[in-house]
């Protein structure tokens, strides 16, 4: 329980998934895909999980009957989805029942939207680039009569060598 508890804390996000007639080949192989995207996908106990969802104050409603895998986003959200949801899409062996994001419940629409944001470094070289757009665009700004000083010296030297000869 403890454990269950630690990735809850830690987690950005969580996402239920059900599963029936599945091999442990099956679990495995989405485990991995979960794990290189740096998160935990886990085969849950119900009674235990809803005492961790009981205590951390967070309404779990029908989101633990049957069986439960829950995916714990541990570094990237929507990495995590979209692996969920790529797994469950022509599946009949696993389905998206619910998840959350932080305390609040969002529904599967909601985890599909969130797998279709682009991935974490694509994220962060979107935000650098527009932050550096400024700053570029400034530095250019100030360089630009300079340059335009250098230009005119520049040919009135080409046409004062030319008179000279």
């Amino acid at each position: 329980m403890s454990q269950y508890e630690q990735w809850m804390k830690s987690s950005q996000a969580m996402f239920l998934v059900s599963y029936k007639k599945m091999s442990m080949k099956e679990i495995d192989a989405l485990r991995a895909k979960a794990r290189d995207a740096g998160n935990e996908l886990h085969v849950v106990k119900n009674t235990l999980m809803a005492r961790v969802f009981d205590q951390a104050g967070i309404a779990h409603g029908d989101n633990l009957i049957g069986t439960t895998l829950i995916g714990f986003a541990l570094n990237d959200a929507p990495a995590l989805a979209k692996v969920l949801t790529d797994a469950t899409k022509n599946s009949e062996v696993f389905a998206l029942k619910s998840g959350y994001l932080g305390t609040e419940q969002i529904s599967v629409s909601q985890i599909k939207a969130l797998s279709e944001l682009p991935p974490l470094p694509v994220m962060r070289a979107k935000m650098l680039g527009l932050f550096n757009t400024p700053a570029s665009q400034l530095v250019r700004t100030i360089a630009e009569p300079a340059r335009g000083l250098a230009c005119v010296v520049k040919a009135y030297s080409e046409q004062a060598a030319p008179a000279a000869a």
